[in-house]
């Protein structure tokens, strides 16, 4: 792993650990080069990375700063590390509604780039927080790539599964946000009525090399679900 990773790894895992706070100051450059035995250039590359990822911002001449506005129950979209860390103060459970290996659709096809004969996971899961009936959420992995599922991990923690045990290592993301309405199935799943309105999220997570492995939608319960998006800068006028 590049060192400036590494640098970027610990210092978010501080942030967690200590619990900091909007507007906590980070240790000055000199005090990091000289934490991760690291260049200046290097260190420098890691706090631009954790501002462009939201985690800091950076005042000239005054240092780095903790960037961590939340509000309790909300998601953020621009988060792709899974929802129990993005909701940890709430209790969460996962139901399995199905799991089976199957050939794409067209949709899949379309959208993980891959042609009609590959194998796909095929998962269908509900999820509720604290006790209440939140979102219903197909995926599609590519079984070359995920090459084992099963109940136990698709009730725990899938993200966990792929980064902690397949050692997969996300890229980036691609994500679609619509409104929709619900249809027979899915409004019983969410205690709703047919033709409710819903939020539709659609996501694509590629590796590093661009390679497309797994293909989302979740269906939130529009009475249940909160979202915000953290804005990395202001474009340049």
């Amino acid at each position: 792993m590049p060192k400036y990773k590494e640098i970027i790894r610990e210092i978010i895992q501080t942030i967690e650990k200590k619990e900091m706070e909007q507007g906590d100051k980070l240790p000055s450059i000199e005090v990091l080069m000289e934490e991760f035995e690291a260049g200046k250039n290097t260190v420098l590359k890691a706090l631009d990375e954790l501002e462009k990822q939201a985690y800091i911002y950076q005042v000239r001449g005054s240092g780095s700063f903790v960037r961590k506005t939340r509000r309790k129950g909300y998601i953020n979209i621009s988060e792709v590390n899974g929802l129990k860390n993005t909701l940890k103060d709430f209790h969460l459970d996962s139901k399995m509604l199905a799991l089976k290996i199957v050939k794409p659709t067209p949709e899949v096809m379309a959208n993980l780039h891959i042609d009609k004969d590959e194998d796909i996971y095929y998962v269908k899961r509900l999820r509720s927080i604290e006790g209440r009936k939140f979102s219903v959420e197909e995926s599609y992995y590519r079984k070359k790539i995920v090459p084992y599922l099963n109940q136990e991990i698709i009730e725990d923690s899938i993200f966990s599964y792929l980064i902690n045990d397949l050692k997969i290592k996300p890229g980036f993301t691609d994500q679609f946000l619509r409104v929709a309405t619900l249809n027979k199935e899915n409004a019983d799943l969410l205690n709703l009525n047919p033709g409710d309105p819903t939020i539709l999220l659609e996501s694509i997570f590629f590796l590093k090399n661009g390679e497309a492995f797994d293909y989302s939608k979740v269906i939130y319960h529009y009475e249940e679900s909160q979202f915000f998006i953290q804005g990395v800068s202001f474009l340049d006028i």
